[in-house]
């Protein structure tokens, strides 16, 4: 089987976007790369695709609990067996994901840089049969980023854990050219496959409007694009929800979300609302 069908069986897709399959292709021949896509230009895929082709478990490094649950579930839904470690997890859980790792049950599985400083968990993964490391959010390694994570600089370190040479992949939506020279660096690339096809997202601009009544604006704006979806943001979690009552009493399809909601909540809107496109 090819690498397109197996991403018509694992994701449904016929075809790849623009620089999707040479990054694949290399990750699967066992090179290091750096793959700088756009938002939404389907980075995920670059690495989960080769994870469930190539023996053993892809260890993903991402920053953000949310973004590495919302992975998860997504690739779940699919069929895929993935798991996600981090501090939001209680003790039978974290349990449970150690058992099923061990029990080569996960293909894919996501922590924070973080957790690469926990002793125990580090003495568990040396003797994982690991396919490839993934990085995502690379440019969090570097100083010239705009997301500088020092604990991005701990991934390196592990590479000695291992008797062999471990090949790592990885993923940004943005870098210049000072800051992929870092990634190379900082995250001892031997000799990658770069790939970089663009940031600029057609669909998207910005327009600066300071009206007085934000929400006056807002209900205006909004009833010339009664068919269409969009995103509010707000500084603070009692704008979101002010704007949202605001809103909802107006009559609109309309939700809201912050750190400060349950996971059950987040779920629910997540999964009914976002996913099937009712707002």
């Amino acid at each position: 089987m090819d690498i397109l069908e197996n991403l018509k069986k694992y994701f449904g897709y016929d075809s790849f976007r623009k620089g999707q399959e040479e990054l694949i292709e290399n990750i699967l021949d066992g090179k290091d790369v750096l793959g700088v896509l756009p938002t939404g230009g389907g980075k995920s895929i670059c690495y989960q695709l080769p994870a469930l082709i190539k023996d053993g478990i892809c260890l993903v490094i991402s920053p953000l609990i949310s973004l590495m649950k919302d992975q998860v579930d997504s690739l779940i839904e699919n069929g895929i067996d993935a798991a996600f470690i981090n501090s939001s997890q209680d003790i039978e859980t974290y349990t449970k994901t150690l058992r099923e790792i061990k029990n080569n049950k996960i293909k894919i599985l996501y922590i924070s840089p973080e957790r690469l400083e926990n002793e125990f968990f580090i003495n568990f993964i040396k003797d994982l049969n690991i396919s490839f490391i993934a990085v995502d959010e690379a440019h969090c390694i570097s100083q010239w980023g705009h997301d500088f994570r020092p604990s991005y600089k701990i991934i390196p370190q592990i590479y000695d854990l291992f008797d062999r040479k471990i090949q790592i992949a990885a993923f940004t939506a943005t870098a210049t050219s000072s800051v992929r020279e870092d990634i190379i660096k900082n995250l001892k690339l031997d000799n990658p496959f770069v790939k970089v096809t663009g940031f600029d997202r057609e669909n998207l601009f910005f327009e600066v409007k300071k009206p007085k009544d934000k929400l006056a604006f807002i209900s205006t704006y909004l009833k010339d694009k009664k068919d269409m979806s969009g995103i509010i943001y707000a500084s603070t979690r009692k704008r979101v929800e002010s704007c949202y009552k605001y809103l909802k009493k107006l009559s609109y399809q309309v939700t809201y979300y912050h750190a400060g909601l349950s996971d059950k909540e987040k779920r629910k809107i997540k999964k009914i609302l976002f996913m099937i496109g009712k707002i």
